[in-house]
């Protein structure tokens, strides 16, 4: 029985309970300041995206929004909850950080590294300036772009054809596309249309047609088709004369439509008093942008071509035969247009009945001008005999904008980035002679319209971010110095951004400047940890040997700050991996808005790698180095306490 009693025998606590806790009382108040402050940065760090509108607001305000009701939560959770949940679950004797293998392993690996980096110190310091320097051609040699296009799965055909096609011809050509768009493999379904829908909110006019092309799954293509190639077999194949084509994605489409009214990426308008100028303007803008790499679809907005039946009346000629002018034009608008007769009803459904001529009888300027008007003195008599039947030109479609006329000169770009794209077609249109007369003038609309608008707000606010992030850190170390200390991690962040968006190819964009202002909070606060083990290893120092220049040598410094560093390893590689986890698996994740995401999440990879090797490495050595100008120049250490 001795034996089952020992069993059940409950060992001798290590440690009291009264100890325990004050032991978790203190690991608390030394963690939690810099962990709720480095949460408030992280918040702060997202203001930029709070401030973006149209439609990148519309897009990243719910990532923001989440991310700062949970950090709003972990930052109360820290200081009230956490402490409270370690005191009930972590209880019995515990092993020290050297028991565990992977972290003895790192240490031995991290340790001589560290050495080597506290006595190289100069080429240290060297090579990660050196590496920050390469980033700022790095940067400007990428492209930029307002979103990175996302793939919807399906492609939308928009050619354009000239104002006056007759309806016989759009449906031909509509039919002719269809078919060939069909012969395609990788094509499942097509649906097009030509004209306006029956809903005041379609401006389109007969010479537009609409194409929406319905791809197969990427598992049923053809090996090593992509969707750009498949738009450029398409175009190859569709080029009929009198059309220009237009590749789009229908829902893309819709959004600049409704944003900037251009239905291309690109627009140029043309503002003026007059149509037949603004035609001739967005002529020589068009030969300008001709030749220019990247740009495709390059076309002028029909501004005049299109054609109307103008019936005029000879009043001398009315008079004769006894008629007035109503009863021409009523006689025209029952013909052609035709006239309400009366309603029908269909259960709870009501129809007007209109009557008018025949298709036959209306379909030609000569049918026209035989319409017979009944005149009460000489009897039937045609139309022609009172009235001068005839097409004239004019505008298929007036814009106006702002009060004015406007015309615009419509492209895609596509194999180039959009941002160096139409900066290039604003060098030619400013080397250009005579294009804009006196009260004429150019607007760059479409996607470049909210590319310059977001980098803008970008621009303005993350300086004032910046400042913020400085005072938060300020007030959890009380300190210029560390504050500074803490926020030197930022630029060493954009270090592997920069690289890891360079490598994958990745153009800048709105995407990119979340992925960096996300990086901002993560950065800062891997490097707040930091501080305060190297801050607690003073402490340590400072109870052994005194705090004076007389019992401190450079060479218990560099031990404690090694010691602070090597031996607290495991917290801030877990605050690292952490990130890491969560971030990596989105660069193999595939399906609808992985686009998007990757270029949000590839910087703050890239960031997160080098801005935790600068904080395990180039932080524990300018510690140090302050802490020997603080021995030297006061002679002694100062040292910042934790409070509660």
């Amino acid at each position: 029985m001795n034996w089952l009693k020992k069993i059940f025998k409950k060992s001798p606590q290590w440690i009291s309970e009264e100890e325990r806790l004050k032991i978790i009382e203190q690991s608390s108040k030394q963690v939690s300041r810099g962990v709720f402050f480095a949460t408030i940065i992280i918040i702060t760090s997202f203001l930029p995206v709070f401030m973006l509108t149209g439609q990148e607001g519309k897009l990243f305000h719910p990532l923001a929004y989440t991310k700062t009701f949970i950090m709003i939560m972990d930052a109360l959770l820290v200081i009230t909850l956490a402490p409270v949940l370690i005191s009930f679950f972590m209880k019995g004797k515990f092993r020290s950080d050297n028991a565990n293998p992977v972290n003895r392993i790192l240490e031995r690996i991290y340790e001589p590294v560290i050495k080597g980096v506290l006595k190289w110190r100069k080429t240290t310091i060297a090579i990660n300036v050196i590496a920050l320097v390469i980033t700022i051609p790095l940067l400007k040699s990428l492209g930029s772009e307002f979103m990175p296009p996302l793939d919807e799965q399906s492609i939308l055909f928009m050619p354009v054809t000239l104002p006056d096609i007759s309806n016989a011809e759009a449906k031909r050509i509509l039919q002719v596309q269809d078919k060939i768009i069909k012969s395609v493999p990788e094509v499942e379904k097509v649906l097009g249309k030509a004209g306006r829908a029956s809903t005041a909110t379609d401006n389109s006019p007969i010479s537009m047609i609409e194409t929406i092309i319905m791809l197969k799954p990427k598992s049923k293509w053809r090996e090593g088709k992509t969707k750009k190639d498949i738009i450029d077999e398409l175009d190859a194949k569709l080029q009929i004369p009198g059309v220009v084509n237009g590749w789009t994605q229908p829902i893309i489409n819709r959004i600049n439509m409704l944003a900037t009214g251009i239905r291309t990426d690109v627009g140029v308008k043309v503002y003026g008093q007059q149509l037949d100028t603004i035609a001739a303007v967005s002529e020589r803008v068009k030969q300008a942008l001709e030749g220019t790499s990247g740009i495709t679809d390059l076309y002028v907005e029909p501004v005049t071509g299109g054609k109307y039946l103008d019936i005029t009346v000879r009043r001398a000629d009315l008079a004769r035969y006894g008629l007035n002018v109503d009863d021409v034009n009523q006689t025209v608008e029952t013909a052609l247009g035709g006239s309400p007769i009366g309603n029908t009803i269909e259960g709870r459904q009501r129809f007007s009945i209109s009557v008018r001529l025949a298709q036959d009888y209306r379909n030609s300027v000569e049918r026209i001008r035989r319409i017979p008007i009944m005149s009460a003195s000489m009897g039937e008599v045609p139309l022609s005999s009172v009235a001068d039947v005839k097409f004239t030109d004019g505008p298929p479609m007036i814009t106006s904008e702002n009060a004015m006329l406007r015309g615009a000169v419509l492209f895609n770009v596509r194999g180039r980035d959009l941002g160096s794209t139409v900066k290039e077609a604003i060098d030619k249109m400013g080397k250009a002679q005579g294009v804009l007369p006196q009260g004429y003038y150019l607007e760059w609309s479409g996607q470049y319209e909210n590319l310059i608008r977001g980098q803008q707000t970008l621009l303005w606010i993350a300086p004032i971010v910046l400042i913020i992030i400085f005072f938060s850190l300020y007030f959890a170390f009380h300190s210029i110095r560390e504050a500074l200390l803490s926020l030197i991690t930022v630029p060493f962040a954009l270090i592997g951004g920069a690289y890891m968006i360079y490598f994958w190819g990745v153009n800048l964009s709105v995407a990119v400047a979340v992925g960096f202002i996300a990086l901002f909070g993560i950065a800062v606060e891997t490097g707040i940890v930091m501080v305060i083990y190297l801050n607690d290893a003073m402490q340590q120092l400072v109870k052994q040997k005194g705090n004076s220049s007389a019992t401190i040598t450079r060479e218990d410094l560099r031990e404690h700050v090694i010691y602070g560093a090597a031996k607290r390893l495991r917290p801030k590689l877990m605050t690292v991996c952490v990130s890491l986890f969560g971030l990596v698996p989105v660069l193999w994740a595939s399906g609808v808005g992985t686009d998007v995401m990757k270029p949000i999440v590839l910087p703050m990879i890239g960031g997160v790698l080098t801005s935790s090797t600068h904080i395990l490495l180039v932080t524990p050595l300018i510690f140090l180095m302050t802490k020997e100008y603080e021995l030297r120049k006061h002679g002694k250490l100062e040292i910042h306490e934790v409070h509660h």
